[in-house]
């Protein structure tokens, strides 16, 4: 019997036009196993709707067509369920993406669906709010805040925000208790990661495996300017976990006391309250993944 697949396109993110995403699937998808609609978001929120429709429908697999934003909003509708995530990543970072060796060449996207080689991955819950990969409160929050609000999308308006902010940013002080030990320090980035990158290959927990049950909390430490390049290297290098400057503790419950409700959950910036309770939820989401 064949699966049913919606693909739910995101006309608005990346930076590519998405009308020719249509007939590429009905060119690449593997007709004997599926059988495909195309839906189109009409605003933000709206590939929340249409993925909870497709789980009351019962349609087997939900495909987000564009960037991390269209990731979080059709994954989080799926947690829980039996319908399985795909990813087709035509946004700016495509973090969860990368992390899980999806292409970023829309063919082989398609052609990864029809492999179907699928895991159930954990999931993070803050408070009431899930999300899919990597979330943070300090300076990547403040970043994903600015960017939303810029109509320019694409990796060089990140860039050009990540070194607007970088140099007016404060560090900000906070207060997590993490199995039982509580720690107050001043920090740049809080990050809860569940996966490895924000996004471009700008991995800030090198180590972190969404199937483990388990989170890494990466906190990066004020530090001096002389060394930001060995720093951006070592981000870009998958090792920033050997900072002098970092710190990482795995956890499955913490409680982090933040100045502000400022957040970014798989990049979308989110207001959220400043006592957050923050837990894995282990094998939570099924996910068709690329082969690593």
């Amino acid at each position: 019997m064949k699966k049913r697949i919606w693909f739910i396109i995101n006309p608005i993110s990346g930076v590519r036009r998405k009308d020719d995403i249509p007939a590429l699937v009905r060119q690449y998808l593997n007709h004997e196993q599926f059988t495909f609609e195309i839906q189109y978001t009409q605003y933000k929120g709206h590939a929340i709707e249409l993925a909870k429709k497709a789980v009351e429908l019962g349609i087997d697999v939900v495909c987000a067509v564009g960037g991390d934003g269209s990731v979080h909003e059709v994954g989080t509708a799926l947690i829980g369920s039996k319908t399985s995530l795909a990813v087709i990543p035509i946004g700016s970072g495509n973090g969860l993406a990368r992390h899980m060796a999806i292409p970023r060449n829309i063919r082989l996207a398609i052609e990864t669906i029809n492999q179907n080689h699928h895991i159930q991955m954990d999931t993070v819950l803050v408070n009431d709010q899930p999300f899919l990969g990597v979330g943070g409160y300090g300076l990547d929050a403040v970043i994903a805040q600015k960017f939303d609000q810029d109509k320019k999308r694409g990796f060089w308006t990140y860039v050009k925000h990540v070194f607007k902010e970088f140099f007016r940013y404060n560090p900000m002080n906070i207060s997590i208790d993490t199995n039982g030990q509580i720690k107050k320090m001043p920090v740049v980035l809080c990050t809860i990661a569940n996966t490895s990158e924000f996004g471009n290959g700008f991995k800030v927990s090198p180590k972190s495996d969404a199937t483990d049950g388990k989170l890494e909390l990466f906190l990066l430490k004020p530090f001096s300017f002389i060394s930001i390049p060995k720093m951006i290297f070592q981000f870009f290098t998958g090792k920033s976990d050997q900072s002098s400057y970092a710190e990482v503790i795995s956890f499955k419950k913490a409680k982090i006391s933040l100045p502000n409700g400022l957040a970014q959950y798989d990049g979308e910036p989110q207001q959220v309250r400043r006592e957050l309770n923050v837990q894995v939820v282990p094998k939570s989401l099924h996910i068709i993944i690329g082969n690593k």
